[in-house]
């Protein structure tokens, strides 16, 4: 299951999903109002009949006077439906805090992250959705968060401020621009950028292919409050 925004993003990313060719992948759009969002993952997640089911298997044991049945009651009592969803693993394109309302409905709409994958695109080691969301075990790709760090700090120390995804960008960019500056005695046009090998930058590493350059990122994944390396 692919989730993403009802937004002026969207047909950039159904042409981008489209040069996947994923087979078996439901396509999933949501609207960004919080009020209208909860009531489409409940939809998508089939949460009424998921909660209609655990009360109708419920009321079947009440009428049942055997340990079994009793058993399976105090089970039963402590969950919030009963069923599961018809995905196994969930990408969610989102970011900030519209990523925290859609993980927050699935949440609400009663999605184990224990039992799906949640994954979602690079989020920069944002530490707030430590706190403002249930789904303890997320996956999402990025850089090297030992050299990010490094990169924070020393920033800051000149800076005085935070830096934003831009200036890290940047960083690594014109890393890359030296090197083939240095490389060739200069840059005559942008075909001197397609390089054989990988560039390793502070950031992250770099591949050349295809006329195309890509930036290769680790995955990670949430665990008890921390960001750990996947």
């Amino acid at each position: 299951m692919i989730l993403y925004l009802k937004n002026e993003y969207e047909k950039f990313i159904d042409r981008k999903i489209k040069l996947l060719k994923l087979k078996n992948v439901e396509i999933f759009k949501y609207n960004s109002d919080p009020r209208i969002l909860t009531g489409e993952i409940e939809k998508l997640t089939n949460y009424g009949q998921r909660k209609r089911n655990l009360e109708t298997r419920k009321n079947t044991l009440k009428k049942q006077d055997n340990l079994q049945a009793q058993n399976e009651l105090k089970i039963l009592n402590r969950l919030y439906t009963l069923g599961s969803v018809n995905f196994d693993s969930i990408i969610i394109i989102d970011f900030g805090n519209s990523l925290k309302s859609v993980l927050a409905s699935l949440v609400f709409s009663d999605v184990d992250d224990e039992t799906i994958t949640f994954i979602t695109v690079n989020q920069w080691f944002d530490e707030s959705i430590f706190r403002e969301n249930s789904v303890k075990n997320l996956y999402f790709p990025s850089v090297n968060i030992g050299q990010f760090k490094k990169y924070n700090k020393k920033y800051y120390k000149t800076f005085l401020m935070k830096p934003n995804e831009i200036t890290i960008l940047s960083y690594d960019a014109l890393g890359l621009i030296y090197y083939v500056w240095n490389k060739n005695n200069g840059i005559n046009t942008i075909n001197d950028f397609f390089l054989k090998n990988k560039i390793k930058g502070k950031i992250g590493t770099f591949e050349f292919k295809d006329g195309k350059v890509s930036q290769l990122l680790k995955m990670y994944k949430t665990e008890n409050n921390k960001f750990k390396e996947y």
